[in-house]
This record gives structure tokens, sequence and C-alpha cells, in this order.
């Protein structure tokens, strides 16, 4: 793991930090874009025929029954139940409060305002097989239903016939009804372009891998989509008081995900960056994806040694991280001048994966710089605004020429005309 003192050398690993979030290999544009048209095309039968190649699973029936859901919602033990239930909740109670409501307002003659509408039908991806992830089953469905959405197809694939109990007892939970077993980006083609027993969506949200990824950014437009999730990654600002084993534990939550996690540090001292750096290497033996989180700190992982937490909050707004913990005396301070970061933790008892679990935020966040534009996905992300307008004939009149005249302007002589024909009615 690097450890940066010069500008120029944090210039050169903010590269390769821009490089990570833009890299994309042509052969799997190719073979998405190829799956699509297939998908698009032939619709069931494409997508059981990469169902069995990719999954090694063939399915006469591609939606699971709701007594084979519960069957396998009853294997999973009551200890972890109960996690789901309480962080269920949690997020519920958090994202309520996200809700928005149509407004208006009149003014001068005129009725102006915006009108609030779920999304009528929604898809959610949820990785399978081994992959155990209910919480991303609660923080993608949640929203939705939240937002009041009527209909929510979930793709969660069963590689090699491999189901997952966990994933199955947050599915029952939330009453999910309607679940497909495939994946990767067949999946996002049924649920964009719709097939003969898959209903297409008008949006898709949802993790998944790099196939995955390119295929929601492909489908873009046919339907909406979240974002492009990328590699996690979280950044840390610590003082001299922060305890180095917090915040090497913290880093390896990250760096265990996959070798293109990024773990970044900004201290104030140096003596505090040799010491985080020893205790890493030595936490890192004790992981049993020690090989996986070491590749992820060499080649993504950095402490940066920074004069002032001043300096430290400007270099965390250029980077824009997914989760960054504010390990400070007083983080509280610094959160002023935090203007890009997915989420913002406090203090040394809220480590990332509070977040993750059952805190109640969302923890679908922007990654790869994109906290520069994007928000955390949330129950606004499943509603439309539409504006609103009313105009009465004295509004009209009051109004008429400056419309009249910004038409000409641009060259519209329709739009101008629409209002000079009003004009001889009144």
């Amino acid at each position: 793991m690097r450890i940066i003192k010069t500008e120029e050398q944090l210039n050169s690993f903010l590269d390769i930090l821009r490089k990570r979030a833009e890299g994309i290999n042509p052969e799997i544009i190719s073979t998405v874009s190829k799956i699509l048209k297939d998908v698009q095309k032939r619709g069931d039968k494409a997508v059981r025929e990469y169902t069995t190649r990719f999954d090694h699973l063939k399915t006469h029936h591609l939606m699971l029954s709701r007594s084979i859901i519960r069957r396998y919602a009853r294997r999973c033990n009551n200890e972890l139940k109960e996690a789901i239930a309480v962080a269920a909740q949690r997020i519920r109670d958090f994202h309520t409060r996200q809700l928005e409501y149509s407004w208006k307002y009149r003014k001068d003659g005129m009725v102006l305002g915006q009108i609030i509408t779920p999304l009528e039908r929604i898809g959610v991806y949820v990785p399978g097989g081994k992959a155990s992830y209910p919480s991303t089953v609660l923080m993608n469905v949640i929203p939705a239903q939240v937002a009041g959405v009527k209909e929510i197809a979930l793709c969660v694939p069963t590689p090699d016939g491999e189901v997952s109990s966990a994933v199955m007892a947050a599915i029952d939970y939330l009453d999910i009804k309607e679940v497909y077993t495939i994946g990767g980006a067949q999946a996002v083609g049924a649920l964009a372009y719709g097939t003969e027993s898959i209903k297409r969506v008008d949006k898709i949200v949802g993790p998944g891998n790099i196939y995955v990824a390119i295929a929601k950014k492909m489908v873009f437009g046919t339907v909406d989509i979240d974002m492009i999730a990328g590699p996690s990654e979280i950044l840390i600002i610590s003082d001299t008081k922060a305890d180095p084993e917090l915040i090497a534990s913290d880093m390896l939550s990250q760096a265990e995900h996959d070798e293109f996690a990024s773990s970044v540090v900004i201290t104030t001292s140096e003596t505090q960056a040799k010491r985080i750096e020893q205790t890493v290497s030595g936490l890192l033996k004790t992981l049993k994806r020690s090989r996986i989180a070491s590749l992820s700190l060499k080649n993504y992982g950095a402490i940066i040694i920074t004069k002032t937490l001043k300096k430290a909050a400007e270099i965390t707004n250029r980077i824009a991280p997914e989760h960054l913990e504010i390990m400070i005396e007083k983080p509280e301070e610094l959160l002023p001048l935090i203007k890009n970061a997915g989420a913002v933790f406090l203090g040394k008892w809220t480590p990332e994966p509070l977040g993750d679990y059952i805190a109640g935020p969302n923890h679908t966040l922007p990654t790869g710089g994109s906290a520069r534009f994007f928000s955390p996905l949330g129950v606004y992300d499943f509603m439309k605004r539409t504006s609103l307008m009313k105009s009465s004939k004295t509004a009209l009149k009051r109004l008429a020429q400056d419309i009249i005249t910004l038409a000409e302007a641009e060259g519209l002589e329709a739009h101008a005309n629409s209002i000079k024909v009003r004009l001889k009615r009144l």
C-alpha cells in the first residue's frame, strides 16, 4: 500500500482511481450487446439458453412460485430472520421520511404545480447462488414499496441450482411475489425489453457484476436505471488521536470485497500513517480473503499525508468516495467542508458496515467519483415528477407578447402563432 506525501504522488494516484472507474473491456461490451439483442429478438428462448450456458441451469419455469420461495425461506435460521426484520424496519422508517408529495400554487391568474407519481413497475437485480445478500433485497425493494410502486419484479440467479435461503427469507419477508431465477445481461435484457413470460419494467435497480453493469448502461433510455455501480470504496479522514486498529479494520472491510476495491486514508500525521500501515499488515494475515484484500490495497489503496484537515476535505471532494468515515476528535466540525460523498460516517462508533446493513440509510451508493453528481438510492428514485399548468385568459394575454418575442427569436414561427390565434379570441 502506497504512502503519499507530495502533490505529484497524489495526482498520480487520483489518475489511477479515475482509470479504474472508466476502464471497460471492449470484449465485454461486445458480448453484452449480443446478449441484449438476442433477448430482444428471441425472448424467453434466448433467456433460457443463456441461463443454461452461464448458470448451468435448465428450467422451463423462469419464475419461482410462492411456495418454493417460502420453502427455501424456512431453511434460514431464526437469528438471521430476526436480523432481517430489524434491518427492514429501520430501512423503512428512514425511507418513509423521503416521501415527496404533489404541490401547486396560484400566481397572477395561473395555477402552477408538480404532480408526484410512483413508477408503475420496476425490476430489481440481486446477486445469487453462493453470494448471499439479503441486505440488497431490503435496500432496493423497500424504497420502491414506500414510493408506492405497484409491481416489483426481482431477478436472482441460481447458478447450478443453488438458492440462498437468506435471500429468499428477505424476499418472503417483503412479500415479493414475482421472482425470476435468471441473472447476468440476459436478466437485464428481459426486464428492459420484456419477453413472453416477463413483462417489461420502467426502471432497473440493483448491483451485479461487470456484465450486469454494462447491460444496465446499454438499456438506459429504453428504461431508467439507478446508477452504474463500480467496485466498493472507502475513504477515512484521521487525526493523530484516532485508533489505528479501527481505521485498519474499516479499510479491510472494503478491501475484502474484490481486488478492484479502494481503501484510502487521509491523515495529518506521518507517524499515524505508519501505525495504520503496520496495523493493516498485521490484520491482513488473519483474513480468509487476505489475497484479495492484499491485491486491492496494493493496486488501489493509499495513505495520504496532509498538513491540515481542511486540505484533507479538499482531497476528499476530489475523490468523491462512496463511503467517507470522519474519524477525528470533533467530526461534525469538518462536515461543512465535505461536498462530495455517497455516505458520511461520523466518529469511531459509526463504522461503514453499520450503514451496509442496519442503520437505515440506503447502502446503494455512487462509486467511482460519481458522488459529485449522483445520490444514494432512495424513494425519490421510484417517483416521477410531472409539471402542472393552468392559465386564465387574462394571464395568457398579459404574457402573450413576451412568449411571441421569445418564440420568434428562436425562429419557431408556429410557436408564436399558437399564441397569436388565441389573442384574436380574447
